[in-house]
Parts: structure tokens; C-alpha cells; sequence
């Protein structure tokens, strides 16, 4: 596992052999081959991927449905139970969480597929370290929030919504900017950079430990071997944990979504 890491960051590590940099910006910049204009990135091609294995999953679990469920059909009644009813139905209520209930699953899996890719031996990248990702994800979920609510209470009501009654009127400009503020910038932005931030760093701290390690193996002082030992295994621990993280923020993602949904289908702000 640390090899693919090694030589993903071997160009962060040093210059020309001599010493060692900071990373810049074309550093993390991965491109696998040109299709007339366009480049296919590393990124690219592990969403491609992520997407061929949901699916495979999804039509292989759910070919021969039975009422004694076979694992693969058990295992996929749990991941979708937990959107369902842990996500959906508590954040939206049981009267109109049903609809969306497909949008947040795949949301979900998606993410989460995306996510553990980061740790997965010869893939380990998450791409929603690439913050392209999360505001494509992001944008989706806007569209669908403003939509609902629009269709909902009409876009007069829609955003007379967002003053709550029984407020002074000279407050009220000031309330529906921040509110306006909040719904169309600061809701989205939050959401992409939070999912962006935590993938990136925690793949940044898995490369620092594990590069860490790679570096004092090599070195010829026969002590600095022997502190690589210590860092692979807090390398190996630091991957568990960020497993646990990469499940928890794709569960934010979807819960915040899921809550954003439900303030816009909502008949009182």
C-alpha cells in the first residue's frame, strides 16, 4: 500500500534529488492520457470506476430478490434502510421524505464509494479530495432544494419564507439578506468545502506518515529503520481512523442535504 502513496507524492518529495519542497499546485495534478483537447485524469477514471461498481452491486443484490434475503440483498437492505429511515424519514419528515429518498441513497454510496477509495490498495485517492466533485454533488443538491421549495409554496412564498412572521419591519431587509446569503452561497459553499477539506487533508496525513516511513526506511542509519517500524503501524492505524471519517462524512453530506430538503419543503420557516 505505502508504494502506490510513494510514488504518487515522489514528485512532492524532493527536486532533482537534492533536498526536499513544498507542493504546488500542478503537483497534484494527474493526468493519464488526452482525448483530443480533453485529459483524463486519475480522478476521472476512479469516479468511471466507482460508478461501474455501484452498479454492479446495486443489479447483482437485487436480481433475485427474496423474502429470506440472500447477504449480498441483506447487506444492500441495511445501506438502503439507513438512508431511508436514519436520514430521510427523520430529517424530512414521513410525509414527504418518500421522493427523495433514491436522490440521498445514491448520494450516499456514491460518496462513500468515492471515499474509501482513499484507502483502497492501488486506487488511494479519494476523489472528493478533488473539490471539482463536491461542487458537482453540491449544485445537484441545490437544484433540487430550490426546486422543491419553489414548486411547493410558489416563488413568491418561497422566499417570503425565509422572514419569519412577527418581526419588526425595519429587521426584515436585514433578515431576508442574510437568509438569501445563506441559501444560495453560503449553504452550498459550506457543503462542498467541508467534504473537500476533511478527503483532502486526511489523504494529505495518510501520505506524510506513510512517506514518512518510506523515507526513514531507506535512510542508512540503521536507528532511523527502526523509527519506520513505529510510523508504518501509526500509518496503519491512521488509515482505520480515516476510514471511520470517510464514512461520517459521507453521512454528513447526505444529512445536510437531507435537512436542506426538508427546510424547503417545510410549510413554516
Amino acid at each position: 500500500m505505502s508504494l502506490i502513496m510513494v510514488g504518487t507524492a515522489a514528485p512532492i518529495l524532493a527536486a532533482e534529488g537534492e533536498g526536499h519542497f513544498p507542493p504546488k499546485a500542478e503537483d497534484f495534478w494527474l493526468p493519464l492520457w488526452q482525448v483530443g483537447g480533453f485529459w483524463i485524469t486519475r480522478p476521472m477514471l476512479l469516479v468511471a470506476i466507482s460508478v461501474l461498481v455501484l452498479c454492479t452491486w446495486l443489479l447483482m443484490a437485487t436480481r433475485r430478490l427474496s423474502v429470506v434475503p440472500s447477504k449480498g440483498q441483506w447487506i444492500t437492505e441495511q445501506v438502503y434502510d439507513f438512508v431511508r429511515n436514519g436520514v430521510a424519514k427523520d430529517m424530512i419528515g414521513s410525509h414527504d421524505f418518500k421522493p427523495f429518498v433514491p436522490f440521498l441513497f445514491s448520494l450516499f454510496v456514491f460518496i462513500l464509494c468515492n471515499n474509501w477509495f482513499g484507502i483502497i490498495p492501488f486506487l488511494q485517492l479519494p476523489t472528493m479530495s478533488r473539490i471539482g466533485f463536491p461542487i458537482a454533488l453540491v449544485l445537484l443538491v441545490y437544484i433540487v432544494y430550490h426546486a422543491v421549495g419553489i414548486k411547493r409554496k410558489g416563488l413568491g412564498g418561497y422566499f417570503s419564507g425565509m422572514v419569519p412572521g412577527g418581526l419588526p419591519g425595519w429587521i426584515k431587509p436585514v433578515i431576508f439578506f442574510l437568509e438569501v446569503l445563506t441559501y444560495f452561497i453560503i449553504r452550498p459553499l459550506t457543503l462542498a468545502l467541508r467534504l473537500f477539506g476533511n478527503m483532502f487533508a486526511g489523504h494529505m496525513l495518510l501520505v506524510v506518515f506513510i512517506v514518512g516511513g518510506y523515507e526513514l526506511l531507506i535512510n542508512p542509519d540503521v536507528m532511523m529503520k527502526l523509527v519506520a517500524i513505529p510510523t508504518y503501524l501509526l500509518a496503519f492505524v491512521m488509515t482505520i481512523f480515516e476510514a471511520l471519517v470517510q464514512f461520517l462524512q459521507a453521512y454528513v453530506f447526505t444529512l445536510l442535504a437531507a435537512s436542506y430538503i426538508a427546510d424547503s419543503v417545510a410549510e413554516h420557516h
